[in-house]
């Protein structure tokens, strides 16, 4: 672990894995709901988690260091469903990288539980691990101009959703027409970081709502 100041009163902590990252992340905010941590707030990233708002971020330093990691959690209760059609334009390619047929991309990747990582990109866009190592695929050589809202996509380790039409690279393999950012909703996002989450496929006729 690495703590690095970050301005007057932030703390930028590095850790060597994202799992090691989830599990300090939920170590801080279990600190921070029994009293014990007085920070503002606490964003996590792939390898790293920022704490923004403390009152001696010296003292705080000292005492992270010296503190073990703790280990991974399960995840935060309860599981979100996402309805997919496995129907991307890239599915082909994936499967290819994978040496899998077309399908067997769908029953992979449904059959994987996954967790919110950290959020980031666009406001509701959760990375989401849980996929082996073996599955990680490249971002596309050239990035679409405009991906559609709702598309579920993979790029190296993560899979993501994403919440409204924009530029991006990664392989769409299947979409949704679930809401994932809804600024009249509370919360407004539907994925937080810790959140468990498992794919649901359906059939190209049926809505994946």
């Amino acid at each position: 672990m690495r703590v690095l100041p970050v301005g007057e009163d932030a703390l930028l902590v590095e850790v060597s894995s994202g799992d090691e990252a989830q599990a300090l992340h939920v170590e801080l905010l279990r600190l921070r709901a029994q009293g014990s941590l007085r920070v503002g707030e606490i964003v996590p990233a792939a390898r790293t988690v920022l704490l923004d708002g403390l009152s001696d971020p010296a003292r705080l330093a000292a005492e992270l260091t010296a503190r073990p990691l703790p280990p991974v959690p399960p995840g935060a209760p309860g599981t979100v469903e996402i309805p997919v059609r496995y129907d991307g334009p890239d599915l082909a390619d994936v499967a290819a990288h994978w040496g899998v047929p077309a399908r067997e991309v769908a029953r992979i990747h449904a059959g994987t539980g996954f967790r919110v990582a950290f959020c980031g990109f666009a406001p509701g866009f959760g990375y989401l691990t849980g996929l082996p190592p073996r599955y990680d695929v490249p971002r596309r050589p050239t990035p679409r101009t405009a991906v559609p809202a709702g598309s579920v996509a993979l790029a190296g380790p993560y899979t993501g959703v994403y919440p409204r039409s924009s530029p991006g690279g990664w392989q769409l393999i299947g979409t949704t027409d679930l809401v994932l950012w809804d600024p009249a909703r509370a919360p407004a996002a539907l994925l937080a970081p810790g959140t468990r989450v498992r794919f649901v496929p359906v059939a190209a006729t049926e809505p994946a709502a």
